[in-house]
């Protein structure tokens, strides 16, 4: 009986417990106006544009009881941040999952493994058409047979258009209608593949080669976004490059929406080393950070992770870009430009010029995710400063004017790293007169989205605090 009333005790006691629960175990979930002072106090601090929102004035509001009603007066996070970005602001973010965030840093993202562009039908329909740019090895669209150039037209059997092709291209699942096109028609040919995504790394070194043309040894590189986590591998692609004794470099970076700053402080160390200590760009803050946080970016011999550059002290460098170039990309071409002759072959690029860092739910200055509010996962990439050349160019909001204007011809897009390729062969020629024809476009479409929009990271450059 004794044994019995003491467990009938312990019994009771832990039930009485358990009704209670220790604050300090609970994760406290994040009102709206927690999330809201978030943002505020973020772009308060940090903004580049801060001075353009007069209620981002350290001064505007009287007190905490007045700025709270004004954060309150908004109806979600999402709209604060709207209302409190500068008009000249395209790219700074706010996300409301910042793991999706810090995956895609590391070039995780759910993906099929088709990267592709989306154009507008010539006729001026507003019907949408996808082509192929390229497919990651050993994903969904690979094992399928999705190659470079195929086209499609139809999601699910439901035509693409400009209204409907974020929603048809969301699904973890879809069928792409393929289609022929003839430069100026696009119809269906019957048929279709079915994609699943799935959580791919993407290795963004995606060819290395050297090009043989005329007895002359020519690098050629397709990089596709400065991703930190492989300058180990963009590093040994110069060290091919060296043991292969190249003499010039094509740098093709058509597809490259930028990435790391400190990678393409890396990359321009790559392609030059003669520079090393000399000035790549320097920083503009807003005024209250200027002092404080501003510095010079130079070149460098040593990678972040500590690796000696493999450099090729180049004098000149061909850099195939498109509409699609942007930040990083530009900051390889504008921070190398008053040092070795840049030859862009292309198109114009996104007019990228401003960098952002990752801001978490934290005390200022660092806004660190170790210290981040754990009852929500929102976070900010805010522009924070503009890169500046050794010249003083910057605000090249238009983007950077390519020395040969060659568009990619969506009806006969070519082989990637083939001399007959029209960016490249037109890279090629200036090196080494006419090696090969080139196809030159004289009917410009319009693209209207892309598979990367939907990364977001999409066409920003990272820095790191």
């Amino acid at each position: 009986m004794k044994k019995k009333s003491v467990l009938l005790l312990l019994l009771v006691a832990i039930l009485f417990s358990s009704c209670f629960k220790d604050n300090d175990d609970e994760i406290q979930v994040a009102s709206t106006l927690d999330i809201q002072n978030f943002i505020y106090r973020g772009l308060n601090f940090f903004y580049l544009y801060k001075a353009d929102t007069d209620e981002l004035a350290n001064d505007y509001f009287a007190n905490d009881g007045e700025r709270n009603a004004f954060l309150e007066s908004k109806n979600s996070p999402e709209e604060l941040f709207d209302y409190l970005r500068s008009p000249q602001d395209r790219f700074s973010i706010l996300v409301d999952d910042y793991v999706e965030l810090i995956n895609a840093l590391d070039g995780i993202t759910l993906n099929n493994g088709m990267e592709f562009g989306l154009v507008f039908y010539p006729d001026g329909s507003g019907n949408v058409f996808g082509y192929v740019r390229y497919v990651l090895p050993n994903s969904d669209a690979s094992n399928k047979g999705v190659t470079r150039g195929m086209i499609f037209n139809t999601i699910g059997g439901q035509q693409i258009n400009e209204n409907n092709f974020s929603a048809l291209l969301s699904p973890d699942t879809y069928t792409i209608g393929l289609a022929n096109f003839d430069g100026t028609t696009v119809s269906a040919n019957g048929e279709s593949i079915d994609l699943v995504k799935s959580q791919l790394t993407e290795n963004p070194v995606h060819i290395v080669q050297t090009l043989t043309v005329q007895g002359q040894k020519i690098g050629y590189l397709m990089y596709n976004a400065f991703t930190q986590n492989f300058d180990s591998q963009l590093n040994a692609a110069f060290a091919q490059f060296q043991a292969d004794n190249v003499t010039d470099l094509i740098l093709d970076l058509r597809y490259n929406g930028g990435g790391s700053v400190d990678t393409a402080i890396g990359l321009a160390g790559m392609i030059t080393g003669q520079f090393n200590g000399s000035l790549y760009v320097s920083e503009e803050w807003n005024e209250d950070r200027q002092a404080e946080f501003s510095g010079d970016k130079l070149f460098t011999n040593t990678l972040e992770n500590g690796e000696q550059v493999n450099s090729l002290n180049l004098t000149r460098v061909h850099v195939i870009t498109s509409g699609r170039s942007a930040s990083a990309s530009e900051l390889v071409i504008n921070g190398l430009d008053p040092y070795i002759n840049v030859i862009q072959v292309g198109d114009v690029t996104t007019g990228k010029f401003q960098a952002s860092f990752l801001l978490f739910d934290a005390p200022a200055p660092y806004f660190a995710r170790s210290a981040a509010h754990t009852g929500h996962t929102y976070a900010m990439l805010p522009l924070v400063f503009k890169t500046v050349n050794a010249n003083g160019v910057t605000d090249f909001v238009d983007g950077l004017v390519p020395d040969i204007s060659v568009l990619e011809d969506y009806s006969n897009l070519g082989a990637l790293g083939e001399v007959t390729e029209p960016l490249l062969a037109a890279a090629l020629n200036e090196i080494v007169p006419s090696p090969m024809p080139q196809t030159r476009t004289s009917l410009q479409f319009e693209e209207i989205s892309e598979s990367k929009a939907n990364s977001p990271l999409y066409q920003l450059m990272i820095a790191e605090q």
